[in-house]
């Protein structure tokens, strides 16, 4: 027997904090890092999820998730496959989005800004970092490429395993690696009563501008 929802029904009622202009850092890094450690510290599942829009040179959008591994002054640093659907659209356009969401705080973070790959020393030291399944992994998969069963990728994680055996290092693939999203915008959303939610957004019109703090109507 199948359970219709209402899904108009569905709603609730945010409640838990507030935000506002003069109580948030000057920075927005600096805000974000109290936010990613707010969440860490309430052992939220993947507080580092954040989704990745991209959109190919004809505009077409497309988003999926994907893991933060590092932030600092310059930006937002994940990794991925150079050769993947992503890695394709963000070659032939550089602008992305980025969207971390945290229900369980009622919060949401968003970034607009521009890509670009990370140096091959950077993505060497996190590539080696990562357990050895995984490095393999990245060898074995031809990300967003048809694959005619789940055994071929099984038989090709299995050749990789084996040629790679033994090794102290496995070499990092030319096709994977870092980027890096230096952004101009970044909104934080804090869920209120009533949808009255509070948007503060930080933005900036040149690398080296001042950033500007405002408020949104929700």
């Amino acid at each position: 027997m199948s359970l219709t929802v209402d899904l108009a029904s569905i709603r609730k009622n945010y409640s838990l904090q507030q935000l506002n202009e003069n109580s948030v850092a000057a920075d927005p890094f600096q805000q974000f890092n109290v936010w990613l450690q707010e969440a860490i510290q309430a052992a939220l599942p993947e507080p580092t999820a954040m989704v990745l829009a991209t959109a190919n040179q004809a505009g077409i959008p497309s988003a999926r998730v994907v893991l933060l591994k590092k932030v600092n002054p310059e930006g937002f640093l994940f990794f991925t496959n150079y050769l993947s659907h992503k890695g394709q659209d963000m070659a032939l356009n550089p602008a992305v989005a980025l969207t971390f969401f945290w229900p369980e705080l009622e919060r949401q973070v968003r970034m607009e800004g521009t890509v670009e790959k990370v140096t091959e020393s950077e993505s060497d030291e996190y590539f080696w970092s990562r357990p050895l399944g995984s490095q393999v992994g990245a060898w074995a998969s031809p990300q967003s490429k048809q694959v005619t069963s789940r055994q071929e990728l099984e038989e090709a994680n299995q050749l990789y395993t084996d040629k790679f055996a033994g090794l102290t290092q496995i070499p990092r693939p030319e096709h994977w690696g870092g980027y890096l999203v230096r952004t101009h915008l970044i909104e934080f959303w804090q869920g209120r009563p009533n949808r009255l939610h509070d948007r503060i957004v930080y933005t900036q019109e040149s690398a080296n501008a001042e950033w500007q703090i405002s408020r949104l109507a929700p």
